[in-house]
């Protein structure tokens, strides 16, 4: 048994025990340990001392609290070791994941305390914290939606590097700006050339390799181009529909606070606001509306409302047959 497994089954057992463990005891449940007294000694006090460099909240208790002068023990108190739910959705935790995997550590245990968090995080899965034998995940057990493409496209991103690629069947050279990762899917923003305009691309869909081109620090981004992800009824690559959505009075000022002030092209007397949205992702723009509930109503275009209430027409037929 190297170390590494040695540490591995260390903290499971500290994790999983429910009473201070003494040292003998952990020399024979974790094994690994030399059968000399004087070697184990040593080697289980070096081990103390890495976990706790870790971050890892190792308590040495008495082992009948009772008697605190009494034989001492150890474990790693779960409430302390594991972080609360914080409530993640699926998406969110996947992206999370990937972030922890992502990290680059120096040996096998030299992570950080902020990555250590990280890997707690990714791991509590369906909003369960990870179990007493959690590892730390692993970036080849990931499935990267878009491949080697993300990783070129980052690289590309940081350095302000134009890259190339197939797109719906044409040759796209863009300056990428942002990557965002919503719904189980990477999107790039950028500017393409092709169009002479800004899109988002959906990164699935490109065809073959992205190919960087040109020098680094080739363009500069405009404002708010590296910051928050893009809104969900602009992460497409559908054609564009300027959307005019009308938005009640009780719901108008929170509507304009996500969606921005020059989205608001008119305020009403009442209170109610219109506001014009770019949509090219028309199951983001619907979702967005269905949050409103009936605060809100698609004006235009007769495309984006018809596709609202054919949406909604098979719930509302099951909710009169009931």
């Amino acid at each position: 048994m190297d170390r590494l497994e040695r540490l591995v089954n260390l903290v499971a057992a500290l994790l999983a025990a429910n009473r201070p463990l003494p040292r003998e005891e952990l020399r024979t449940r974790v094994g690994g340990y030399s059968d000399d007294d004087e070697a184990f000694r040593r080697n289980f006090e070096r081990d103390k001392e890495l976990l706790r460099q870790m971050g890892m909240p190792l308590v040495l208790e008495p082992l009948d609290p009772l008697q605190p002068e009494a034989m001492m023990g150890y474990r790693i108190p779960r409430d302390r070791y594991e972080l609360p739910d914080p409530g993640l959705a699926t998406d969110e935790l996947a992206a999370l994941h990937l972030a922890a995997s992502a990290v680059a550590v120096e040996g096998a245990w030299g992570k950080s305390a902020s990555t250590s968090a990280l890997w707690k995080l990714a791991s509590a899965t369906d909003g369960q914290p990870p179990g007493p034998s959690a590892a730390p995940p692993l970036a080849t057990s990931l499935e990267l939606p878009a491949g080697d493409v993300v990783a070129v496209l980052f690289g590309a991103a940081a350095d302000m590097r134009r890259v190339r690629f197939r797109y719906r069947d044409e040759v796209r050279e863009v300056d990428p700006w942002r990557l965002s990762y919503r719904n189980g899917q990477w999107y790039l923003a950028a500017f393409d050339h092709l169009r002479g305009d800004s899109r988002t691309f959906r990164l699935d869909r490109v065809q073959g390799e992205v190919e960087p081109v040109g020098e680094s620090g080739a363009f500069e981004r405009p404002d708010g181009g590296a910051a928050a992800p893009a809104p969900a009824w602009q992460l497409g690559d559908e054609d564009e529909v300027r959307a005019t959505l009308f938005v009640d009075a009780p719901q108008a000022d929170w509507a304009a606070a996500q969606v921005g002030e020059d989205a608001v092209v008119e305020r009403r007397p009442d209170g109610s606001v219109v506001l014009a949205l770019q949509v090219n992702n028309r199951d983001g723009f619907r979702s967005f509306v269905l949050g409103f509930l009936d605060h809100a109503e698609v004006l235009a275009p007769a495309v984006l409302r018809d596709d609202l209430v054919a949406y909604l027409t098979p719930f509302a037929s099951e909710s009169a047959s009931q």
